[in-house]
């Protein structure tokens, strides 16, 4: 059987929160009346045991809803953020 849930890529924005980051979703598209390529963003809450940091560029999954905000779950991460890696934690 198929998995049929829905998959998008974005970039992690914030991870100030327990086993929870913001996701920034860009998308571009060709306007239908003026054709001008129009660029959208949105943010959503999703759910991370991969720990994540700001700047990784992951791919979250379509999930059943885990709190009130967090609809979504981080399922890999497709690049890390080379400059998260390199600031020590004080």
């Amino acid at each position: 059987m198929k998995n049929t849930r829905r998959r998008l890529s974005g970039v992690v924005v914030s991870d100030k929160m327990q086993k929870t980051v913001s996701v920034e979703i860009t998308r571009h598209y060709r306007h239908p009346l003026y054709h001008k390529v129009v660029n959208s963003a949105k943010t959503v809450k999703a759910h991370d045991e991969l720990e994540c940091n700001i700047g990784d560029e992951v791919v979250i999954v379509e999930t059943r809803p885990i709190s009130k905000t967090v609809r979504w779950a981080v399922e890999e991460i497709i690049k890390r953020d080379e400059r998260a890696e390199d600031v020590p934690e004080a």
